[in-house]
């Protein structure tokens, strides 16, 4: 790190909550937040926003003509971003900037629009602007009015977490002292649950726990998806707003020999948890937020990236997926979120159907992983304030 970079404020909705208040609250419990719904004419594991956040994201909607049109990846963007930068008390006048990324994007909307065309062999005027990637941060500056650098982008599952490496590079450089970085994700779409269920690592476990992220005994993969958004308020220096600092970041892309798949030991996520962990001895990492989404290959190969860094040393670990599902170019973000949060309030949690889970003596410093198909691997390394 070329200088401290704080996180001042952390916001989000996802199925746990729209408030970090709800959410602490929703973490604090054993149970999962995921249901069973109708795709298809099949049920399906998803892990979807309450009726009350649905209401507000509708309220959003209604309030501004030109938000009719927009997806809900845009629209969850932007109520997580008002949240944040209040928090953080940012003004438009501050110009800071602004990246945010979908793994995605505006699947709804082009599905709605695909099927339109194919019934009507012509396409609808606003099918293009709404359905761009670009959509997301321009939108987000639009309604925040700021007019800093905007900038979206999709990097598959690690999104969100190379958000905030943009984020850390534009501070570092100079060329700006705020962004406003996270990811945005609406997926529960037909379309896309049946590719993931193409893919053979959809969920079909039963209650009480349909996905069994870091269960390393399960035979099954067991991934689920999950919808919305997280943004988390990077400024350079120490504030006396300061939630966590950012003291270490990795990041790495390995060679593939799958279109899906990284290798059994995950070298990627070994190269950039040891970028980020640079002089730091690894003994000195409380906790790890992994990204584990539930697979029998993806949590695994994970797992002996950790051993293989660590080695004696290695961190209680952890993950949100069996409680909110996998929200894809979110789902880094929401691991900030989750990371800050026990920093925060110096407790762990832990998965209730592991057996003899590590605990912590202490959180004072906490790594979050997320790595996407592609093989690219992000490692961000928190401490505490």
């Amino acid at each position: 790190m070329q200088k401290p970079i704080s996180i001042t404020a952390i916001a989000s909705i996802s199925s746990i909550g729209k408030s970090t208040s709800e959410t602490w609250e929703s973490y604090q419990n054993n149970q999962h937040y995921i249901t069973s719904e109708k795709f298809l004419d099949k049920d399906v594991w998803v892990s979807k926003l309450s009726e009350d956040t649905k209401q507000d994201i509708e309220l959003l909607k209604q309030s501004d003509n030109k938000y009719k049109s927009l997806d809900n990846t845009v629209l969850y963007a932007i109520y997580a971003s008002r949240k944040a930068i209040k928090d953080a008390n940012w003004k438009p006048s501050d110009n800071f900037g602004i990246n945010i990324g979908s793994s995605r994007g505006a699947t709804s909307l082009f599905e709605t629009y695909h099927e339109s065309f194919l019934k009507n062999n012509k396409a609808e005027t606003l099918s293009s602007p709404t359905t761009t990637l670009g959509n997301i941060s321009s939108w987000v500056a639009h309604d925040l009015q700021t007019q800093g650098p905007e900038i979206s982008h999709s990097i598959t599952c690690s999104t969100a977490l190379h958000s905030m490496l943009n984020g850390i590079a534009w501070i570092n450089s100079g060329m700006c002292d705020k962004f406003l970085v996270g990811g945005s994700e609406a997926p529960l779409t037909p379309f896309t649950i049946a590719q993931m269920q193409a893919l053979k690592i959809y969920s079909k476990e039963k209650e009480p726990f349909p996905c069994k992220a870091l269960d390393l005994e399960k035979t099954k993969n067991t991934m689920i998806l999950g919808e919305g958004a997280s943004m988390a308020c990077l400024e350079s220096g120490i504030q006396n707003n300061t939630l966590a600092i950012i003291k270490g970041y990795g990041y790495a892309t390995e060679i593939l020999k799958h279109n899906i798949s990284i290798s059994s030991d995950a070298q990627c996520f070994q190269k950039s948890m040891t970028m980020a962990l640079d002089t730091m001895n690894p003994g000195e990492v409380d906790v790890i937020v992994m990204h584990a989404p539930g697979t029998v290959k993806g949590d695994s190969s994970e797992i002996k990236a950790i051993e293989a860094v660590f080695k004696e040393n290695i961190p209680a670990v952890t993950s949100n997926k069996w409680k909110l599902g996998h929200t894809f170019g979110a789902s880094g973000a929401l691991s900030i979120e989750l990371a800050v949060l026990m920093l925060q309030n110096q407790k762990f949690i832990d998965i209730p159907y592991l057996k003899n889970q590590k605990i912590p003596k202490k959180i004072e410093n906490i790594m979050v992983n997320a790595v996407g198909f592609g093989g690219n691997a992000v490692s961000i390394l928190l401490s505490k304030a």
